[in-house]
This record gives C-alpha cells, sequence and structure tokens, in this order.
C-alpha cells in the first residue's frame, strides 16, 4: 500500500509519528488533503483538526493552534506550538479557556490587548470545535 511518513510535533513533544494513506488539514486558504507522493509544499496552518488516516484504515485527530506545515513526496511534518491529540482533548479545560479568552476581551485596554485575546478566542474555539468533530467521529 502506497503510504506516506506523518510527524506532528509541538514546542513540548512528538504528539504523533507514523504511516498514513491520507491527511488533511486546516491550511491558511482552505482546508488541504496530503497524498503519499504530494508536490513539496511549505504553508501555514491556522488553528483545527489534522485527521491522519492511517494505513490500517483508522483515523487519528490532533488539534493544532495554527503552526507550520511541510510536504516532501515521501513525508508530512506538522509543527505547532500547541498540538493535543483528539482522545486527550478535555470539554472542561477548553471550556474554561474560552471563557478566560472572552473575559480578556472584554477586559482589553490596548490593541495588542485586544489582539492577544482575539487570537486566543479563535485558537479555543477551533479546539472545542475539534473536539465535537472527534466525539462525532466515535
Amino acid at each position: 500500500m502506497n503510504t506516506i511518513h506523518v510527524d506532528v510535533v509541538s514546542a513540548e513533544e512528538s504528539i504523533f509519528s507514523g504511516e498514513a494513506r491520507f491527511v488533511a488539514l486546516p491550511g491558511e486558504a482552505g482546508e488541504l488533503g496530503i497524498l503519499p507522493k504530494h508536490t513539496p509544499l511549505i504553508t501555514r496552518i491556522k488553528p483545527g483538526s489534522v485527521r491522519i488516516e492511517m494505513a490500517d484504515g483508522r483515523e487519528e485527530f490532533v488539534f493544532v493552534a495554527g503552526g507550520i506545515l511541510e510536504v516532501q513526496p515521501d513525508r508530512v511534518t506538522v509543527l505547532s506550538d500547541t498540538a493535543i491529540r483528539g482522545k486527550d482533548l478535555d470539554d472542561e479545560k477548553a471550556n474554561a479557556a474560552k471563557q478566560a479568552a472572552e473575559e480578556a476581551l472584554k477586559n482589553a485596554k490596548s490593541e495588542v490587548d485586544l489582539a492577544k485575546a482575539q487570537s486566543e478566542l479563535a485558537v479555543m474555539a477551533a479546539q472545542i470545535a475539534a473536539l465535537r468533530k472527534y466525539r462525532q467521529k466515535k
């Protein structure tokens, strides 16, 4: 079977490393689908879910808070400050962080505070959406 090696790495650790038939992830200009022998590519990715279709047909989900994607014909590498396996996403923590980001948005005193709060809120909203999507697949 034709596969491509996939690595998803956060600032702290390697989150996923393995062979896949297909990878889908949130590119800056929309959803990207990567198959083996894909043309080389480097691009930014937005907060959201990386869906990895494994060689055996199972699917693995990893939430990323944005980052960089590098594609080579035989390898996909996703680099993100924050990456969390779908099975490790936590409803309570995600909702608490979203509420904190909403609070920061209300209390923003400057353009910088406002931009930071908006960014954090976007990341948390994407994480909650990824969590819902992962739960539906199970």
